[in-house]
């Protein structure tokens, strides 16, 4: 039975390092704006092992003029357990945290590998590709929840 619960930014390194930092430092792990009251860290838990991870932050994007927007960011569920609907776990249990909120723009930068997952939830993406120095293609996706 796998639950879902409220962690904090330094619990989500032993998930973000090794599929989204690999052979990086672990100081990598840590973003800009992890520790503000704002931001909100999930794990996705087995028991007691910690699965999966995402965060949300309070954050503007140029590119929309909504009022209230929260980015995803570090959305990451170890390897042996993808393709489980973990991460669907993950994103939907945020959109939920939200739903309290009127007219929330959720929007993140989307690996390009993981686009067609996003999608799949609802998420369009907008702009055109980008790439994250040391880290890839993304695209910029959103959605209302």
């Amino acid at each position: 039975m796998f639950t879902i619960k409220e962690i904090t930014a330094n619990d989500t390194f032993s998930v973000r390092h090794p599929v989204l930092r690999n052979e990086k430092p672990i100081e990598s792990c840590h973003f800009e704006d992890d520790t503000l009251p704002t931001t909100h860290h999930y794990g996705i838990f087995d028991n007691k092992e910690l699965l999966g991870v995402v965060s949300l932050y309070k954050k503007q994007h140029s590119l929309f003029q909504d009022e209230i927007q929260v980015q995803l960011r570090g959305m990451a569920v170890l390897q042996e357990f993808q393709r489980k609907g973990l991460g669907e776990r993950l994103v939907s249990h945020c959109e939920q945290q939200l739903k309290n909120e009127t007219n929330v723009l959720l929007w993140f930068n989307a690996r390009e590998t993981a686009v067609s997952f996003y999608e799949k939830m609802g998420y369009k993406t907008i702009g055109t590709a980008f790439e994250i120095k040391d880290v890839g293609i993304h695209f910029i996706m959103y959605k209302y929840v």
